[in-house]
């Protein structure tokens, strides 16, 4: 971040280290309140005070808690920032923005199918996130923003071709990347119910059965997944 000029305000741990000359000392400021804004217009009063590693450099280190004198620890926090200028009454409001942030990227996580699997493995990481995402591409680009940007209209279902596959009961008229998921799911439904038959079908021939899947298939095929001009 600090590459990029970013400004950021993190958590840190009580014990954290900071280098400093021998001669140097640890001072901190005196406690001063500030309104802490929640979400919900609610306002509680925190505290907060400024410590000092030596001396100030561009990056800060402030204590903010909720009892000056006791320092619960669960209402407790170190912060570390970039942030110049006398930020002392907004820094504790801005480190606030983390539990909707994190808030946020579970929602994401949760969606993506990145909170399914527990992975140490950078290499594993990276080949679930790669699936993931071209996924999450492959859905995207059904949407109409993207079909409406190609200068190609071979790869657009007619209408008349959409409207039969919107006669099916679970089909979903919203536009929403959710409802595109659903309907790509419904798409792809006779291939996955073909595929878990086909070993009961090998035990127990059913002609009919499988040239029924086989069509039902071919059917699906004529549904053409839209791809952006290269």
């Amino acid at each position: 971040m600090e590459k990029y000029g970013l400004k950021y305000v993190v958590a840190l741990r009580e014990n954290h280290g900071v280098w400093m000359l021998s001669h140097e000392k640890v001072t901190r400021t005196r406690w001063q309140k500030f309104d802490r804004i929640f979400s919900s217009n609610k306002i509680e009063v925190h505290y907060i005070r400024e410590i000092i590693f030596g001396h100030r450099t561009s990056l800060r280190y402030w204590e903010i808690t909720t009892d000056q004198a006791l320092l619960p620890p669960n209402s407790t926090w170190f912060l570390m920032t970039n942030k110049t200028g006398n930020i002392q009454k907004t820094v504790g409001n801005i480190y606030g923005l983390r539990t909707w942030i994190e808030y946020g990227f579970k929602q994401c996580k949760d969606e993506l199918g990145w909170a399914d699997y527990r992975l140490t493995s950078y290499e594993e990481i990276e080949k679930w996130w790669e699936i993931v995402m071209s996924a999450y591409m492959m859905v995207s680009f059904q949407s109409e923003v993207f079909q409406n940007l190609s200068s190609c209209s071979r790869m657009i279902n007619s209408p008349s071709l959409l409207l039969k596959f919107q006669e099916h009961p679970w089909w979903n008229q919203h536009k929403g990347w959710k409802n595109l998921l659903n309907n790509l799911r419904l798409i792809i439904q006779p291939m996955v119910f073909c595929c878990l038959i086909t070993p009961w079908l090998s035990v127990f021939p059913i002609p009919p059965l499988t040239q029924g899947f086989l069509r039902l298939i071919d059917l699906m095929n004529q549904f053409n997944a839209y791809v952006p001009d290269g």
